[in-house]
């Protein structure tokens, strides 16, 4: 660290607020609005989803142009001590419990060194049995590096500039990443519809077997390690995750690996994936389907297709879903035999491709944190 620089106390270059306190009874369409975690997002804030209270509020608690809004109470650990600097308001508006306001001359240093991990790292995220938590004495223990005012002015326009590029970067790889994944679905789309000689439609049901899940009750889930898996449904897709269960003896209907697992019921229907585990029980919100080696890669390029077809049939206001009909019933366009070795390796090849670009995007994504936490690291060490 630089010479002319201190390491000051936060309570010495700062004053902080814990938020208003109110009931349910007091929210309505009238009154004071009361910013909470939900209008701090992507640190800035957001003024799209607001509450307003129905009553008297401290002067001390409406906030000012410059004030830095933290959320300092929140169930998820990686929520709490995200900030946003407070701009121009339409109105006046005051801040909830969960909240706390720091107010400060040095608020534009001291906004990007909240966003830093020299401030996360002595915080420690403060942790209690019901919530996550930033107390005031946590605050008070918080030490600062202090420059010089030019020196904390040079070192917020650097940030300022190269965090909107970081940010304009960012859009365009997520862009790009989804225009990949647009670009394979379209190819695919073509591959189905431009169909050549000998090509037939099919209903699903005759070229697969449709296995449908079955019900568990929490009861029979079991807190050790034997017994049999099930998949509860698509949340588990990510890393498939299965529960164990208390069964003893294999139920009737398995899913087993290489099996296409199709969503049925819920928000997700029509979703697809493939089956990786040897065997497993499945719940009622999927279904599995089950062909040759080379017809399940066939057709789950195709389903892959059909995800909006599938939304599109969902019924049921509380749970959408698709019935075991609605899947068998599905025609499938299918080459000729001597043709499939040949459209399969296109798809293959199609896919190959799109998961080069996702990689290259998703790495360049990856390097932009980087770059914007080791920015943030040279920022508050003095080597910016």
């Amino acid at each position: 660290m630089k010479a002319d620089w201190e390491i000051k106390p936060l309570p010495e270059i700062a004053e902080y607020f814990i938020g208003l306190t109110y009931k349910p009874e007091d929210v309505g369409n009238l009154g004071t609005i009361v910013l909470r975690s939900s209008n701090v997002q992507n640190d800035a804030l957001d003024l799209s989803d607001l509450v307003r209270v129905n009553r008297s509020v401290k002067k001390s608690l409406y906030v000012r142009k410059g004030d830095i809004l933290m959320c300092s109470r929140n169930g998820s650990k990686r929520l709490v001590g995200k900030t946003a600097v407070i701009g121009d308001l339409p109105e006046e508006m005051t801040f909830g419990t969960f909240m706390t306001v720091v107010r400060s001359n040095c608020s534009p240093y001291l906004s990007w060194f909240f966003r830093s991990e020299l401030f996360r790292d002595q915080i420690g995220v403060g942790e209690n049995t019901m919530i996550n938590q930033i107390t005031k004495y946590m605050l008070d223990a918080i030490r600062v590096p202090l420059p010089p005012l030019a020196e904390q002015q040079r070192i917020v326009a650097i940030l300022d500039e190269a965090f909107d590029g970081i940010a304009t970067a960012k859009v365009n790889a997520e862009k790009n990443l989804q225009n990949a994944r647009a670009l394979f679905e379209s190819h695919l789309q073509s591959v189905f519809s431009q169909r050549g000689e000998g090509w037939t439609q099919r209903p699903l049901g005759e070229l697969c077997e449709l296995i449908s899940g079955q019900h568990i009750d929490a009861a029979d889930y079991n807190t050790e390690s034997r017994g049999i898996g099930y998949l509860t449904g698509p949340s588990d897709f990510g890393e498939m995750h299965p529960v164990v269960t208390k069964w003893t003896e294999f139920p009737k209907r398995m899913a087993r690996a290489g099996d296409i697992l199709i969503t049925v019921k819920g928000s997700g229907v029509g979703k697809i994936n493939l089956m990786k585990f040897p065997e497993l029980a499945i719940s009622r919100q999927l279904m599995a389907i089950r062909a040759t080696a080379a017809e399940i890669e066939y057709l789950r390029a195709f389903l892959t297709t059909k995800f909006d077809y599938f939304q599109s049939l969902a019924n049921g206001a509380a749970i959408p879903g698709i019935s075991r009909g609605d899947v068998l019933h599905l025609l499938c366009p299918m080459p000729p035999p001597k043709k499939m070795h040949e459209v399969i390796t296109l798809i293959r090849c199609m896919a190959d491709k799109t998961q080069r670009l996702e990689s290259i995007y998703k790495q360049k994504l990856i390097a932009l944190d980087e770059l914007k936490k080791s920015l943030l690291h040279q920022a508050f060490s003095g080597a910016l």
